[in-house]
């Protein structure tokens, strides 16, 4: 069983080839694919965390399509001031399907 730990828009997401992860929105190349940072590579019984091993990795994923997250909604209130605000927010996401661990 092959996996790995990859960085995917601040945080960090467990892959296996044909995964599909959601993250925050990243630009791909004009044929659509995107290469990923390893953190962690698991290859059986060996695991490879030395960042020069990991340099030579390589996680390359499809991207499937961009979409936006759930409506957040931020409001702020001071007692006995008469101050209220409120925000809303909606996160930009992009979902990719892992293609290769090498």
């Amino acid at each position: 069983m092959v996996y790995a730990v990859v960085r995917a828009g601040g945080r960090q997401e467990k892959v296996e080839v044909g995964t599909i992860v959601t993250m925050d929105r990243i630009k791909a190349d004009k044929d659509g694919t995107v290469e990923l940072a390893a953190v962690l590579l698991v290859d059986g019984d060996t695991i490879t965390s030395d960042a020069a091993a990991l340099s030579k990795v390589k996680v390359t994923a499809e991207v499937l399509g961009d979409l936006r997250g759930p409506k957040i909604v931020i409001q702020k209130f001071k007692n006995k001031t008469g101050y209220k605000k409120r925000q809303g927010h909606r996160q930009e996401l992009t979902r990719v399907k892992i293609t290769g661990i090498k």
